[in-house]
């Protein structure tokens, strides 16, 4: 089976530096797994690698949209299958690099990904309406109840996949978790995830917004506010909705970079819970461990003469 490594973490912690030098040691090129990355319009949100860190090393998946083409999970999984393909026929490793816990996964394992039938629709349209009437506590409940497995896992606040597996589980008649450890893997995989300290990737955090800033972040945001009236993914992109209150005059710039801040810690914790409850990761710490670098390679060349 062809082998596929991926480094994955939450959001500055140094994700595209340490993959770059990894991939100079092992022979590899990149694949992007952001779902914001392939966007050619915007740069400084989506946090790409450098046009100089793209010479150094080949990316794929990085620049190949415009905002405004419909852009799915299922087209990802496309383009990073050829990808695949072209860095294996040059004797390279594939390296998937990124922080979209859902797009990885959907890479490196066969998940049912195709669109909902009708009857799905209507049975998740029933629980968005118990949503709305009963709350999110009361639906993470039933979860609860009708798989207890499923909802230690899957945390309150990330509806979404909340709705999914109720929905599931009704369409089905089998539990959820059950169901999910039967995904079968595409590749031979190993993920090495990047993790410190929760204050100190706070931090970094918040000093990685504020040289988003100074880069010209405001205008890329203002760029994607300006063409808001065609319904498109990156409207939702964490970094540029959070400034229409701005531009709408609203509220206070300050508020919105505090609200963006915020926006951001919120994300790095749920891409950490997704790592940790839906993938099998190694994890290192790049920001104490001075020799972590040495020790990933090592861990994948064992895992390469396997």
């Amino acid at each position: 089976m062809q082998k596929v490594l991926a480094i994955v973490g939450p959001t500055a912690i140094g994700k595209t530096s340490l993959a770059i030098q990894l991939a100079q040691k092992v022979n590899a090129e990149i694949i992007s797994g952001d779902s914001m990355q392939v966007y050619k319009e915007v740069a400084i949100g989506t946090a790409k690698a450098t046009k100089a860190e793209q010479k150094t090393i080949r990316h794929y998946l990085v620049d190949t949209q415009s905002v405004f083409e419909p852009y799915s999970v299922i087209d990802f999984i496309e383009q990073a299958e050829k990808a695949v393909e072209q860095i294996t026929t040059k004797n390279k490793l594939p390296l998937l690099v990124g922080g979209t816990g859902f797009y990885v996964n959907a890479l490196l394992n066969k998940m049912k990904l195709g669109e909902p039938s009708r009857q799905e629709s209507v049975t998740t349209n029933k629980w968005k309406n118990f949503l709305q009437v009963h709350g999110k506590n009361e639906l993470w409940a039933e979860l609860a109840k009708q798989d207890p497995e499923a909802a230690q896992k899957i945390p309150l606040n990330n509806i979404r996949r909340v709705l999914r597996a109720l929905t599931v589980i009704e369409r089905t008649g089998k539990k959820f978790s059950h169901q999910q450890k039967a995904i079968e893997p595409r590749y031979d995989y190993l993920i090495i995830g990047l993790n410190s300290d929760r204050s100190v990737i706070y931090h970094r955090i918040n000093e990685r917004v504020d040289q988003m800033l100074e880069q010209g972040l405001l205008e890329e945001a203002r760029f994607i506010y300006q063409n808001r009236a065609q319904e498109y993914t990156i409207l939702q992109a964490i970094g540029y909705k959070e400034f229409f209150p701005y531009f709408k005059k609203q509220e206070s710039l300050e508020d919105c970079i505090a609200n963006l801040k915020t926006a951001s810690r919120r994300y790095a914790k749920r891409q950490l819970t997704y790592f940790r409850h839906q993938l099998p990761v190694t994890w290192f710490d790049p920001l104490k461990d001075p020799n972590c670098l040495n020790e990933i390679k090592q861990k994948v060349e064992e895992w390469l003469n396997e």
